[in-house]
């Protein structure tokens, strides 16, 4: 053969290998709302970037009449590319061939770009769509399950990863995602579950659907396993692309700049009416946010989970930045089981990846109640307090109203490292309120006097005069000063640029043992 000859025969094996499993079976797979393997690439990436490796790759199966059914490829895609111009690796599982199915061949493909993102310092991201283990191939499938999941664990806090759920995610597949930074999915489309249907009404009695059990309603909203869920794939891959504006591609590298076109000393007359004169009334935390930071944008993270606390990414004078805020409309911003391990989880993500923290607070206490003691707040609540000890980025704290017990000390207090803490004149910094204090110092007194309802209400006017503000903190240091709230924004900006050049280190160890 002449190399003209060739060159044709390996353009038509280029071809061939991106067919997937044929026609048809694309078809099949338009048919039910869901996009290709390459398809899904081609929105994630910017146009014209991606570079493909291992197309030529195919099972090395002989077992039940595997032999006889080889694809180029074999289940997945995998290779890097670019979104707005940083290197990403990915893999993008391919349904139409062997359902996805995970076999000997398909994982040594994602070690093999995983491993290559871990050396260049680059994110992974893994668009999942996939049946399970390749059943045929038995424990040798089972074994590049583990060795994926090593490679996200050793690649954790190392390069960010980044996980889309596109369709079925089942057994032990769901591991590797549950590893990973933040996961996608889609809804009416995509399912996480260790057993399915099936397996759970057999063994527990129990029908539930699909949706029900492990679709990404569920898991956004109920386990918490799934950071974000949209309607449909190209606005989960556009997500993950706007993801990218905030995060740095490894643990070394400073987070990606904003436009910084929003001015650095804007100040908004608005944020004197956000926090109500009644102390027990609630507000809206997004209003707080919405105008401090640039442009009013905010990319929120479990937008749809522990409603109770807020998280998310934004950007500040140009400065990307974590923001963990408490949200008084709901629950009276306290803080809980569920809130409590996702801004932990969101806290470390920053930390690892050197994104600076402002937290916004207004926190009642930890909710009481037998469900949440047995539940294990105390085990759960404590992951919050040492995410926050543990983080050495700059940790900036803004506390609006109530700042009460043992959450003042967990929310990014000076105590725990705090570097910039100011409070708004709103700003009640007390062991409990008004109410709950005067019912345990004065509790004999006022049941003795003449008209009880008269004492205590003067008794916790008297407590609130005494304790609920701001300037007994601001006295001991503990509050670095007492802000106008219209001024929130600049001196955020100005602690944010001072401490640009912050250097902490904790004590050396090969790890600590954060209470999980």
């Amino acid at each position: 053969m002449t190399m003209r000859d060739k060159l044709d025969l390996l353009e038509r094996r280029r071809a061939e290998s991106e067919q997937g499993g044929g026609e048809v079976r694309v078809r099949a797979q338009h048919d039910k709302g869901k996009l290709s393997a390459r398809e899904r690439l081609d929105l994630l990436l910017d146009e014209g970037s991606f570079v493909e490796l291992d197309r030529f790759v195919v099972h090395r199966s002989s077992d039940f009449g595997l032999e006889n059914e080889k694809y180029y490829g074999d289940g997945v895609v995998t290779g890097h590319g670019r979104i707005e111009g940083r290197l990403v690796y990915v893999f993008s599982q391919d349904f139409t061939i062997f359902g996805g199915s995970l076999s000997e061949a398909f994982a040594e493909k994602i070690c093999k770009i995983m491993d290559l993102a871990l050396r260049t310092g680059a994110p992974v991201i893994g668009l999942n769509d996939s049946g399970g283990a390749r059943i045929q191939e038995g424990v040798v499938s089972l074994g590049g399950y583990a060795e994926i999941f090593l490679r996200n664990t050793l690649a954790s806090g190392v390069v960010p990863q980044i996980s889309a759920i596109l369709g079925p995610c089942a057994g032990g597949a769901v591991y590797s995602p549950a590893i990973t930074d933040f996961t996608y999915m889609v809804r009416g489309s995509s399912y996480m579950f260790v057993t399915g249907p099936n397996v759970v009404k057999t063994v527990t009695h129990e029908d539930v659907t699909m949706e029900k059990l492990g679709g990404a309603t569920t898991h956004s909203e109920i386990s918490g396993v799934a950071h974000f869920a949209h309607d449909s794939e190209p606005a989960c891959l556009q997500a993950i692309r706007d993801l990218f504006r905030f995060i740095p591609s490894n643990n070394v590298d400073d987070p990606p700049r904003g436009a910084g076109t929003d001015p650095r000393d804007r100040r908004d007359e608005a944020l004197l009416d956000v926090v109500p004169d009644n102390p027990n009334k609630p507000y809206d935390m997004h209003d707080v946010i919405r105008r401090v930071v640039d442009d009013g944008e905010f990319y929120e993270v479990q937008p749809d989970y522990a409603n109770n606390i807020i998280c998310g990414f934004v950007h500040l004078g140009g400065f990307s930045a974590g923001v963990v805020a408490n949200q008084p409309a709901v629950l009276a911003g306290v803080l809980d089981i569920n809130a409590s391990v996702k801004a932990a989880r969101f806290i470390r993500f920053c930390d690892a990846f050197n994104i600076p923290v402002v937290t916004f607070e207004d926190v009642p206490g930890f909710l009481p109640g037998v469900a949440q003691e047995h539940g294990g707040i105390i085990k759960h609540g404590a992951k919050l307090l040492y995410a926050y000890c543990e983080a050495t980025v700059p940790k900036l704290t803004v506390i609006t109203r109530k700042a009460y017990g043992g959450a003042y000390d967990v929310m990014s207090s000076k105590h725990i490292r705090g570097d910039f803490n100011v409070a708004w004149p709103t700003a009640e910094i007390a062991v409990m309120g008004p109410k709950g204090a005067v019912d345990i110092l004065f509790r004999k007194e006022i049941a003795e006097s003449d008209d009880p309802t008269k004492a205590a209400d003067d008794k916790i006017d008297e407590y609130r005069d005494k304790f609920a503000h701001p300037y007994i903190a601001a006295g001991r240091g503990y509050l670095d000063d007492i802000i106008d709230p219209r001024d929130t924004r600049p001196r955020l900006i100005e602690a944010l640029d001072a401490l640009r050049g912050k250097r902490d280190r904790n004590p050396a160890k090969k790890h600590g043992n954060i209470p999980l």
